[in-house]
């Protein structure tokens, strides 16, 4: 059986313009090309794009999707090994979803309280982060990605959580100063900002208009921004702002 691109993009949810696109990087081709040069699917095209999304949802990028699926033989085998990753990436979500809860529900005591903001402090929220996700957290930089991913290449688990652990202690800093009332261009703020930007250019040097843009994705990039939240309610956007003042005064 075979079915139209516009049916398969309206099963999959995916657009017509993503499926030639995928049909462009050869990471997945129509079974064949019609009259017209409309692209028809069939079953293993199916079974192809299923496995694309759920690596795309696992935070990969379509040339490693591509080597991997080249890579694979035995479908079966590949889907297994895709539901490890799913039932693993749950796990994340579950224990991030339950700090989150935590955080609300100590957010909601002290307003009833009338007490100050309370900061959660997850010290170990990413361990067991795996190394290799480094570099993926990192895709939207690539020059940067490529330097993290030959430091994680040389990391071990134990490295992953330590680094983890003081970027965490870092984000927690940060939101204690935002609770204490201080504005995003403080002193206090730009020393720690200061000091975040001299770990990153331990990797690379990293202009004022890229650190800019790492900034923004505190807030754009949905892992990033969730990480923050957890931490503290509009701690991202603090983060954000913080580096905007930051890369502002570098460019003066």
């Amino acid at each position: 059986m075979e079915w139209p691109i516009s049916e398969v993009a309206r099963m999959s949810g995916v657009t017509a313009r993503t499926l030639r696109h995928y049909d462009e990087i050869g990471v997945l081709s129509p079974v064949r090309i019609g009259a017209g040069g409309y692209r028809y699917y069939g079953e293993p095209e199916l079974l192809r794009l299923q496995q694309i999304l759920v690596l795309r949802a696992l935070g990969l990028g379509l040339p490693e999707i591509g080597l991997i699926l080249t890579a694979q033989v035995d479908e079966v085998e590949a889907l297994r090994g895709h539901h490890r990753r799913l039932l693993a990436e749950r796990d994340r979500l579950d224990a991030l979803a339950g700090t989150v809860s935590r955080t609300i529900a100590e957010l909601e005591q002290s307003r009833k309280d009338g007490r100050p903001m309370t900061i959660n402090r997850p010290e170990n929220l990413f361990e067991g982060v795996e190394p290799s996700q480094y570099e993926a957290n990192m895709r939207d930089f690539p020059e940067l990605a490529e330097e993290v991913g030959r430091r994680a290449a040389t990391m071990t688990q134990g490295d992953a959580d330590t680094g983890h652990r003081e970027r965490t202690a870092q984000m927690i800093r940060l939101a204690e100063l935002m609770a204490e009332g201080h504005r995003a261009d403080a002193e206090p703020v730009q020393a720690e900002i200061d000091a975040q930007y001299a770990a990153l250019t331990d990797l690379r040097t990293v202009s004022a208009e890229e650190y800019r843009a790492i900034g923004r994705s505190c807030v754009d990039n949905e892992a990033w921004r969730a990480a923050y939240e957890a931490i503290a309610p509009g701690l991202a956007a603090f983060q954000r702002d913080a580096i905007e003042a930051y890369a502002t005064s570098m460019r003066g």
